[in-house]
């Protein structure tokens, strides 16, 4: 696409003295930086782009898009280079995104549970879909790394080409509230939008929760149905100032449009009637724990206003069998159980370990840890919570990053009055052994806060970590 052509679909008004050129490639890096290139000069909270804008014209860059004078002639001005680099992203692409039915789902806890949820049910009525988010993207059955929970716009628009070349109808996609600060999605007009919760997390990145919250809003501005959880305080602020057309979903809310009646919740899983809109059938849903039923209702409450039957929906949840890293099952033969779940924010930890709680037989074993360079305010909360709900807490890192982990560790241990059910151990691996050997016949031993992650980030970068291969090394014999 020629540099003229490319800024005019972008909305963007090009200055007079631009050479005209081929565009190859559009970033905000400007170590990727090659003849071609439109460099976007991105302000970040360690790094400002404009400060590399005369390195990436050096090595090529046809032009590059500032919100401040360079004092380059190749230069184009623009208010926002974070919102112009994702429209030019996909005007480079020649918009994808306008041939699908995006569907963004947003939340602290719930998110990937619930864009899986939506998929498996689509794929199960034979429409072909494709996914982005925390644990893959996907293209029909394809499978793609996922770096980001919403990628950097030129990955999101290359995804969108991928998924309408491929013959997909609709897409289902995390949207963090990272990428919704950061405008990774301006300029995409979803079909519908999804909000599950709102509770403490990335309050390092916001700063407060008023903007974390603010950040969440965004895309209730930007879809034409907003389906919000009403049972959440933040549920139906959501919409507030949003265009959208308003549905909720509720538990304990009669005058939601869709409520879950009779609500039974047992080990293998949870069961409750929907209800709404002229309807009503038994869901079954395979993952235990009230979370399920939230997850499992935002899901059927979208598919339904997407035009799926509810027989079909029904159908699909009934043989659903959940999602990687969220409350996922490790097959061992031992006389206790073993469950690997993401849980990694006060509202998820305490989510599972209530679950939990209900179902469990003997003792409940919660291992988890906290991120580094992350939220410090949580770590005390999050040690409170796991003393409070399980019988015996091993308190571990998660990824320490630069931080020390020692320190971590004094953090969460300061949330916690009585020790003397507690153990800390700094190495992961040595921890999920010392987990698994206190476990009694009855017990529930579950690894929070990697979930799907097989690797772990610390100061010396990132090492191999995959609980589901230390549990197997323990049952083997192989030595820590």
């Amino acid at each position: 696409m020629k540099l003229y052509e490319l800024l005019a679909s972008a909305g963007l008004e090009a200055p007079s003295g631009l050479r005209e050129g081929e565009v190859t490639l559009v970033t905000g890096d400007s170590r990727k930086a090659v003849p071609g290139t439109v460099f976007v000069c991105i302000k970040g909270q360690h790094f400002d782009g404009h400060q590399a804008a005369g390195e990436a014209l050096r090595k090529g860059a046809c032009c590059v898009i500032a919100q401040r004078d360079t004092g380059l002639r190749e230069q184009v001005l623009v208010q926002d280079t974070r919102a112009a680099y994702s429209l030019l992203c996909a005007a480079f692409f020649g918009f994808p995104a306008r041939s699908l039915r995006l569907v963004g789902i947003t939340g602290t806890n719930g998110k990937t549970t619930t864009a899986f949820l939506l998929k498996q049910i689509f794929d199960f009525a034979g429409v072909k879909t494709g996914l982005i988010g925390t644990l893959a993207n996907m293209v029909g059955e394809e499978e793609f790394p996922s770096v980001l929970t919403t990628p950097d716009p030129w990955e999101l628009q290359a995804l969108f080409a991928r998924m309408a070349w491929a013959g997909c109808r609709i897409c289902f996609m995390e949207v963090s509230s990272q990428a919704l600060a950061q405008r990774r999605v301006y300029g995409l007009e979803f079909e519908a939008a999804v909000f599950s919760n709102l509770t403490q997390d990335h309050l390092d990145y916001h700063g407060s929760f008023e903007a974390y919250f603010e950040a969440k809003r965004q895309l209730f501005l930007q879809c034409k149905t907003g389906i919000v959880n009403a049972d959440d305080p933040a549920g139906l602020q959501m919409l507030e100032g949003s265009q959208a057309r308003a549905v909720s979903y509720s538990i304990h809310r009669d005058c939601a449009d869709y409520t879950a009646k009779n609500v039974r919740l047992n080990p293998e899983g949870v069961l409750y009637e929907l209800v709404g809109k002229g309807l009503i059938g038994r869901l079954r849903f395979g993952v235990p724990g009230q979370f399920s039923v939230y997850n499992s209702m935002a899901a059927a409450c979208t598919a339904l206003e997407l035009g799926l039957a509810l027989p079909d929906i029904l159908a699909a949840l009934k043989v659903s069998q959940g999602v990687k890293g969220r409350m996922e099952r490790v097959a061992v033969q031992a006389p206790f159980t073993v469950l690997i779940d993401y849980a990694h924010t006060p509202d998820g930890l305490k989510n599972i370990l209530c679950a939990l709680r209900q179902n469990t037989q003997g003792r409940l074993i919660a291992l988890f840890g906290c991120g580094g360079d992350r939220d410090k305010t949580k770590r005390p909360v999050m040690g409170a919570i796991a003393a409070e709900y399980a019988d015996l807490v091993i308190v571990t890192s998660d990824n320490p990053r630069g931080e020390d982990p020692e320190a971590i560790l004094r953090d969460i241990l300061a949330g916690i009055k009585t020790r003397a059910n507690v153990l800390t151990e700094v190495d992961r691996r040595k921890a999920v052994f010392l987990a698994l050997k206190r476990a009694k016949p009855g017990d529930v031993v579950v690894l929070a806060g990697k979930g799907q992650e097989t690797y772990q980030i610390l100061a010396s970068g990132k090492i191999h970590l995959d609980e589901r291969e230390i549990v197997r090394d323990y049952f083997a014999g192989i030595s820590q």
